[in-house]
């Protein structure tokens, strides 16, 4: 009896051993599933979002626009504000190019990494203090990689202070009408305590876009899906864009998405088809998959709308030798309908014909001259003759 008892005690222990260890597994995995907001696009496609999210299904607002004209395509809630998260960094890759193209700063321009600089979180391409980029590279890791680290290094290099560089965000921003559009940042993270958040609309992002899009550098960046970053060390840090619309839709080379917690996933894109470009901006989706299909239905839409709205062209065809003499011909024949049957004759042809009637004229003058000289020659020779 006693040794049965013991077995059931022992079999107690263990199931309890068992379900405690269970428990704190659990909760280890609860700890290790935090909020990704760090990152600029996570490694899972749905979030749960928060009750204070602002992202919806399938998004807070949308836009689609002519690239040329700026005339709206499509708008639903295109004012409705919203974070746009590191779409923000799109004013950062504007203004770094106007300055290149005022000749303030050049692409082979070096910039010394600063601690600031290298201590920034979330998506970035580790940079550290002190090392020494040239601007262009940087603008790669910025945009390609999304790395918030080299956004601000680009920053402090032309401004001095992140703030300084805002406060040029924000005035380039009401510059070219981005009415409703507050920056806070030059990177878009989400804002620490006591910090403001970066604020846009679709609209004004799709002004963005467009203001970018008449620099000719900006494709340069915003097409590039995958660049190794530190190139000439053993170990390469290779950069991979977030825009999943690159490589995925015809046409499609930009621009920037966006991604944190409360923000959603948002993104600002472009595409090109048979010499027309639209630009798509969603903000706010709830879901990542969500926002790249609805991005990727909107510019087909709006691409189908400006081809349909754009004559057509028709390329040269080349004749053919045989085609060209019919061509020849059918002139010759119109020319001869127009002269409603009326022969026409050279000056030349009709010269040559009036020289030709005056020289049988002339020619049978002399022969009656010569034919009446013979017969009175002869009148003369018989009136002489003796008579018989």
């Amino acid at each position: 009896m006693k040794r049965y008892l013991f077995r059931f005690i022992g079999l107690g222990l263990l199931l309890s051993a068992f379900m405690v260890s269970s428990a704190y597994a659990a909760q280890n995995r609860n700890r290790g599933h935090g909020d990704p907001s760090s990152q600029d696009e996570p490694t899972r496609a749905k979030q749960t979002p928060r009750s204070d999210a602002m992202s919806k299904n399938p998004y807070a607002g949308a836009i689609v626009i002519d690239a040329d004209t700026g005339d709206v395509l499509f708008e639903d809630n295109a004012d409705e504000k919203g974070y746009p998260a590191s779409i923000t960094k799109l004013m950062v890759l504007l203004i770094i190019l106007e300055a290149i193209e005022s000749k303030q700063l050049n692409l082979q321009d070096p910039v010394t990494i600063t601690a600031g600089a290298s201590r920034i979180g979330g998506s970035q391409v580790f940079l550290r203090e002190h090392e020494v980029f040239p601007v262009e590279e940087l603008l790669y890791a910025t945009i390609v990689q999304s790395a918030n680290d080299a956004a601000t290094a680009l920053a402090l290099h032309y401004a001095g202070s992140k703030e300084a560089f805002v406060d040029i965000m924000n005035r380039r921003a009401q510059e070219i009408g981005m009415k409703d559009t507050v920056f806070h940042s030059v990177h878009g993270l989400p804002p620490a305590k006591n910090q403001l958040p970066d604020i846009s609309t679709p609209r004004d992002l799709g002004i963005l876009s467009r203001e970018l899009l008449k620099r000719p550098g900006t494709l340069q960046y915003t097409s590039t899906r995958e660049r190794p970053f530190r190139a000439d060390t053993q170990q390469p840090f290779v950069m991979r864009s977030h825009n999943h619309l690159l490589g995925a839709m015809e046409g499609c080379d930009g621009l920037k998405t966006g991604y944190f917690r409360r923000a959603g996933f948002s993104i600002a894109a472009t595409a090109q088809k048979k010499g027309v470009r639209a630009v798509a901006v969603i903000l706010g989706s709830s879901d990542r998959k969500a926002r790249d299909a609805k991005a990727r239905e909107l510019l087909s839409k709006g691409l189908m709308q400006l081809v349909a709205k754009t004559p057509q062209v028709p390329a040269p065809v080349a004749l053919s030798a045989k085609s060209t003499t019919q061509a020849q011909e059918e002139v010759k024949a119109e020319a001869a309908e127009k002269t409603n049957g009326v022969i026409q004759i050279k000056k030349s042809t009709l010269l040559l014909f009036v020289m030709t009637i005056l020289g049988i004229l002339v020619l049978l003058i002399v022969l009656f001259a010569v034919k009446k000289r013979k017969s009175k020659d002869k009148e003369i020779y018989l009136d002489h003759l003796p008579e018989e």
